[in-house]
């Protein structure tokens, strides 16, 4: 079974709604948030990878944090996570404090991404000052592993190392690593006991079978309905295998599109009618031919099978 950390549960890694001229959208945040939370979420991750999150200024991430509460007003129970880490010690310190000063319940944090041959015992001081400095005895914040982005990998090892160090403070990981093995090895290693949200839609209902405490995906912008079906099956103790193949199908379509933020952008404007927000260079956004492919695919995927 899952853990039962307050935390666990299904998540958006939320997109973040951009005006023309590349300005957060801090009305189209709260809507976003408040449509993600009537479709079954128990939170978002707000500026994660899909969120953009590198591409924002500490003040303009500071701005829509605070707007985001507002989902709250409708929907008081939704838990708000923000990815603060970047390289800097002090600036992720900065962030992470602000994060749990708004009201935040946790913060994801990438490792320090620009010296990639650092050792582990410097990850180890890195991510145990942020920890000390900035994260409250009520707060919750987890190592973000995804290392084909940052080229860190944030071993067992150290893992257990700072759940040992901070045992509440220290919850657990987002574990975007895609590896099915990796999955396997954390559960073995941990159990129940240290919180480890799926990344890949794809290997949602492994992780569950391996002890992992819920999602955070992407794709939860646009089918988090059925992220939530799998996880209720599963907690139910049912079997959930058909509903990961409906998650299945939609998520091979969307991975053949790239960048992943324009793609989700487009098809959330196209299915949920949401204005077509932008993304902010250099990312740049799909051509109406690939929208339009995609799209005719994930309508593909809502037809029955023939018999």
């Amino acid at each position: 079974m899952p853990t039962r950390h307050s935390l666990a549960g299904i998540y958006a890694a939320a997109l973040t709604p951009l005006k023309q001229d590349f300005s957060v959208d801090p009305e189209a945040v709260v809507r976003l948030l408040n449509f993600l939370a009537a479709r079954d979420c128990h939170g978002a991750l707000l500026f994660g990878t899909t969120g953009e999150g590198p591409s924002f200024s500490a003040k303009e991430r500071a701005a829509a944090l605070r707007v985001a509460r507002e989902v709250r007003h409708t929907y008081p129970d939704f838990r708000l996570l923000a990815g603060t880490g970047t390289p800097s010690l002090d600036e992720t310190v900065e962030q992470t404090r602000m994060a749990f000063e708004l009201g935040y319940e946790g913060v994801v944090v990438v490792p320090p991404y620009y010296f990639r041959k650092a050792s582990e015992d410097g990850l180890f001081a890195w991510f145990d000052l942020v920890i000390r400095r900035s994260v409250p005895r009520d707060g919750y914040l987890l190592g973000y592993h995804i290392p084909a982005q940052t080229g860190v990998a944030l071993s067992l090892d150290l893992l257990a190392r700072l759940k040992d160090t901070h045992p509440n403070k220290f919850a657990g990981i987002k574990d975007s690593s895609a590896d099915p093995e990796h999955a396997v090895a954390l559960g073995g290693r941990f159990g129940p006991d240290l919180l480890v949200l799926s990344g890949n839609d794809g290997l949602f209902l492994h992780a569950l079978e391996h002890h992992a405490g819920g999602a955070m995906t992407a794709m939860a912008n646009l089918f988090s309905p059925i992220l939530r079906q799998v996880w209720n099956i599963f907690i139910q103790g049912g079997d959930a295998f058909l509903a990961q193949e409906e998650l299945n199908l939609r998520r091979r379509v969307i991975d053949h599109y790239h960048p992943f933020p324009a793609i989700l952008k487009a098809m959330l404007a196209r299915l949920h009618a949401f204005e077509r927000w932008p993304v902010r260079p250099p990312l740049l956004p799909v051509s109406v031919q690939v929208e339009e492919t995609c799209l005719q695919e994930l309508h593909d995927c809502d037809k029955p099978e023939p018999e």
